[in-house]
């Protein structure tokens, strides 16, 4: 006689399909065939998150279903065809009982609307741009996947890094061009959140790749490794980066020029709309006039703007 199916519980549906969702998300951004990568991404890591935290909910008890509470009795929103509707994703994230810490939860909140920002139109060079967050979401999905439901939830075993078809140069890392609608959303949104969390790895993720020259016979050839910050290898390292920064010009972020602007006797000065529609007005992001610099997909503006 043959054994009985096990139906899965609908909290494990929810963890297969967000495990699902993330990992077809990670597959299309790393394809090179594929264009449509951010908004891909974005959607497939907003349908990933939704379910986890759905399945994280479901597993507390907290009700994550839309309702209007009449007097005692609970009416539950429906669509046309009579079926639940449930919380979205950034519903999920508002709620006091949310268990994503506060980083986590601005990068995806970020991503939220950055897709709001694109939907619907060509927003060209936005993959790489902003390659660190898409990053920070990942990592960050995988470790809550672990932490919330245990090991056999996380993505580790299928995660490796892309083969890459040429060396980086310094040409493939200029700043591209983006839209304006994308590159003032970015700004207001960067503005708005403290620094603290602004460099924070599970806001947005960020590496300081060095070439490798030479490698022991019969050692695993690695195209990346991790070292610990505090050995020899790496304060070396770091002395070398920070000998290359200090040369460079000092840089400033737009709450910081607004904080000096504010500070000369300017206090109603904003980031938006005052200080984007200035430097819209003088055509300031024109590498040509020396105003600013993009690194690392974060535009910095220079001494003599401020």
């Amino acid at each position: 006689m043959a054994g009985k199916k096990t139906v899965p519980s609908i909290k494990q549906e929810l963890l297969l399909k967000a495990r699902e969702a993330a990992l077809c998300a990670i597959k299309t951004y790393n394809d090179p065939l594929i264009t449509f990568k951010t908004e891909a991404y974005i959607v497939l890591m907003i349908v990933a998150w939704t379910y986890l935290l759905h399945a994280y909910y479901r597993s507390q008890g907290i009700e994550y279903r839309y309702f209007k509470q009449k007097g005692k009795r609970k009416k539950f929103d429906r669509t046309k065809q009579g079926a639940h509707k449930y919380w979205g994703l950034e519903d999920c994230l508002n709620d006091e009982h949310c268990p994503i810490d506060e980083a986590s939860r601005k990068n995806l909140l970020f991503l939220i609307g950055l897709r709001h920002e694109i939907e619907h139109q060509m927003s060209p060079n936005i993959d790489s741009y902003l390659s660190g967050r898409y990053q920070a979401c990942a990592m960050n999905f995988n470790h809550y996947a672990r932490q919330l439901f245990g090991d056999s939830h996380a993505l580790d075993e299928y995660l490796t890094y892309s083969i890459q078809l040429a060396g980086l140069t310094g040409g493939q890392l200029l700043a591209p061009a983006i839209p304006k609608n994308v590159r003032g959303f970015i700004e207001t949104f960067d503005a708005g959140i403290p620094d603290g969390e602004f460099n924070d790895s599970r806001f947005s993720y960020r590496l300081l790749f060095t070439k490798k020259l030479a490698n022991k016979p019969g050692q695993a050839d690695s195209v990346v490794e991790f070292i610990n910050p505090d050995s020899e290898l790496a304060k070396e390292i770091d002395k070398q980066y920070w000998v290359k920064k200090e040369v460079e010009k000092q840089k400033f972020r737009p709450t910081d020029v607004v904080t000096r602007v504010n500070e000369a006797g300017y206090g109603k000065f904003r980031v938006n709309p005052e200080h984007v529609e200035m430097w819209k007005a003088e055509d300031a992001k024109n590498p040509a006039k020396g105003y600013g610099v993009e690194v690392a997909g974060q535009w910095y503006w220079y001494e003599r703007w401020v």
